[in-house]
């Protein structure tokens, strides 16, 4: 079955403190008329040691889009779980956490269009852009895109448009603004204080398929990187990265 709200899907005590770095690839570039079919979720705490991590393919309900920028083909989503089955998850992931990003505006589009159409609306979470950050702390960088910024920072090789490796090397990428002697502190922990007053809706945990199998989670690996485009695309490894299943 797929999860279901608890009773008027009611607020949640807020999550620990933190920051919750977020990276998705998408059918198209339409929060409106596209779909998340792959997200990412890198936790920090408050003094930006990583936490955990969670990832997975989805299955967008239709086309997978344009495989040539995110290398996800219709068949890597055969089986993998629909947003709807992993919302919960992504709900205990966020809470009480600032929402991170590079360009982060367009992942909380996806992630908040996702939530409306399961009737969840997110609340106005506070956010970091590290494309921000970069124009401010990172001024020898060529460029503000993430391959750009990453480059600049000296933070090495990483598998580009892969939801995991770019939510990991953002997380990088922010230590690295943050850390910058131009960075006042309250460039951070302004928005730290503002997350943790923010109430979050809360649905019931992922239960098991009508099939009675766990949710599984399709997670990419990809041993090296970038790929950019005109050259030879890495070779992706798909893997079952473990099952939700419910504990109730």
């Amino acid at each position: 079955m797929l999860p279901g709200p608890t009773s008027g899907t009611s607020e949640a005590p807020c999550g620990a403190p933190g920051f919750a770095v977020v990276d998705v690839e998408a059918t198209g570039r339409s929060p409106w008329r596209h779909r998340v079919v792959e997200v990412a979720v890198v936790l920090l705490d408050e003094r930006l040691r990583p936490e955990q991590e969670f990832a997975t393919l989805l299955d967008p309900l239709g086309p997978v889009g344009p495989t040539h920028v995110h290398r996800i083909c219709q068949a890597d989503v055969e089986g993998a779980p629909r947003f709807r089955e992993i919302a919960p998850r992504l709900l205990e992931l966020l809470a009480g956490r600032v929402l991170v990003g590079h360009h982060v505006s367009c992942d909380h589009a996806f992630l908040d269009r996702e939530f409306a159409r399961i009737g969840v609306p997110l609340p106005p979470v506070p956010v970091l852009c590290t494309m921000r950050l970069a124009r401010a702390h990172l001024p020898e960088a060529p460029g503000y895109g993430l391959a750009a910024c990453v480059e600049a920072a000296g933070l090495g090789r990483y598998p580009a448009h892969t939801a995991l490796g770019d939510a990991r090397v953002t997380a990088e990428l922010l230590r690295h603004c943050l850390g910058a002697a131009s960075c006042p502190p309250d460039d951070w922990a302004g928005p730290l204080r503002e997350a943790a007053r923010v109430p979050w809706p809360r649905l019931g945990r992922a239960r098991s398929r009508p099939s009675g199998a766990a949710v599984p989670l399709f997670r990419r690996e990809e041993p090296y990187g970038p790929w950019l485009p005109g050259s030879r695309a890495p070779e992706v490894v798909l893997t079952r990265a473990g099952a939700m299943r419910s504990t109730a």
